[in-house]
């Protein structure tokens, strides 16, 4: 019988099913990738911001510095994570980067001095946009393609249990004191480590695509994808106020408390958690472009909710919506740079780092800006929003924009007199 399969063909399935196991293996060590890189090196520290002045580890202003370091590592490690894959293989980056954001845990359980911790928080945020623009590119050309859109919403969710992790694992930790929560901190990302380590494809960086005669090769879009690296970076900018803002906004603006603010603030989490799922899901029954549109209608009616002073109901609504699409928005993305240059393939990763880039620089502004201006106009949250709502409402209307160009430019292709018609 297994003779015959063999001549009919059909012998292929176990492989076809290796296959399929590799890229699930593949998917979870992505997961675990930016759970560690981003989820936990770089939102962990909010919830820790207040214990670190309550120790007298450093004080108010220059813990705040300590988080700029990490957003600054960021845009750093964005643009340094394919050289550094160059040098040696996407894989033995990947995971070199999750030991130095392990390390980096351990590292600031002792505050030897403001530089050593700004060093590692540095390096923690280096290796968050190395992990960022290498790991779910290493792995989603190994799903299929009608796959690819929850395959991605399962990597990034990584990020949203980070952020529902640091409302509700980081103050338990905390009862047990402060190096500690640094300490398990680092346990917790090492066992991610491990679980990833072998589950990393083998190094297929920047190699050709030769299936098809380059003259059959459709240029690729060059509009659409700066278009995309636009809404991106408006993106970011747009939600730096739920971001950074919004248990402040809680708990002083509303007078309502820390320990309300906290809780508005595990329901962005709760948010961020499922949202990647959910935009994946979307984006494989309607195509990446059109779910991202959908996107951006929902983000900017989140976005506006804390603007317009519609209440509590309404706040929840904003918090879980907007922290749904901080992370949903990502694998929309990057299936959005694969569907522009589906024709193209050594040119996706290198796309994803230049729209990584702009969204790092984008939200590193936006933050340094608003805090600006929230500090200049007497404290009013309502206009930060509102800043916010503009920046979505532009990046809708560029891909709007972008979609009518495109259409046109894909009728004047199809009317366009062929050879034949002339001969």
């Amino acid at each position: 019988m297994d003779r015959v399969m063999e001549r009919d063909g059909r012998r292929p399935d176990s492989a076809q099913a290796t296959k399929a196991v590799s890229a699930k293996w593949a998917t979870v060590a992505a997961f675990c990738a930016s759970l560690v890189g981003i989820g936990l090196a770089r939102f962990a520290y909010t919830p820790l911001l207040p214990a670190i002045v309550g120790a007298h580890w450093f004080d108010a202003s220059m813990a705040a510095y300590l988080g700029a370091a990490n957003l600054a590592g960021y845009l750093v490690g964005a643009l340094a994570g394919r050289p550094l894959a160059a040098r040696a293989t996407v894989p033995v980056t990947l995971r070199a980067m999750m030991l130095v954001a392990t390390v980096a845990f351990i590292a600031c359980a002792y505050p030897v001095s403001f530089a050593w911790f700004f060093a590692w928080r540095f390096l923690a945020g280096l290796a968050g946009g190395a992990l960022m623009v290498l790991a779910a590119p290493a792995v989603l050309p190994h799903v299929p393609a009608s796959r690819r859109g929850l395959a991605g919403g399962v990597i990034f969710m990584g990020v949203g249990i980070g952020v529902a992790a640091s409302g509700t694992l980081v103050p338990l930790l905390l009862q047990h004191g402060l190096r500690d929560t640094w300490l398990g901190l680092g346990a917790i990302s090492l066992a991610l480590t491990a679980i990833a380590w072998q589950g990393w494809p083998a190094d297929t960086a920047a190699r050709p695509d030769t299936s098809a005669p380059a003259h059959h090769r459709r240029p690729p879009r060059s509009g659409a994808l700066r278009a995309l690296y636009a809404e991106y970076a408006l993106n970011a900018a747009g939600w730096v106020p739920h971001m950074i803002f919004l248990v402040d906004f809680v708990a002083r603006g509303l007078h309502r408390g820390l320990q309300v603010g906290a809780e508005y603030w595990v329901l962005f989490g709760i948010g961020a958690t499922v949202g990647p799922l959910f935009a994946g899901a979307l984006a494989d029954r309607t195509g990446f472009g059109r779910a991202l549109r959908i996107a951006f209608v929902l983000e900017i009616a989140g976005v506006a909710m804390p603007a317009l002073g519609l209440g509590s109901s309404w706040l929840i609504v904003s918090s879980v919506v907007v922290g749904a699409f901080v992370t949903g928005t990502v694998p929309l993305v990057l299936g959005r740079v694969h569907e522009l240059l589906e024709h193209h393939p050594a040119q996706q990763n290198s796309a994803w780092r230049t729209a990584t880039v702009g969204f790092a620089l984008f939200q590193a502004v936006a933050a340094y800006g608003l805090s600006f201006v929230f500090s200049h106009d007497g404290g009013d949250y309502r206009l930060l929003f509102a800043i916010g709502v503009v920046a979505m409402v532009l990046a809708l209307v560029i891909d709007l924009a972008a979609a009518f160009g495109n259409r046109n430019d894909g009728a004047k292709e199809r009317l366009a007199p062929t050879r034949a018609d002339l001969g």
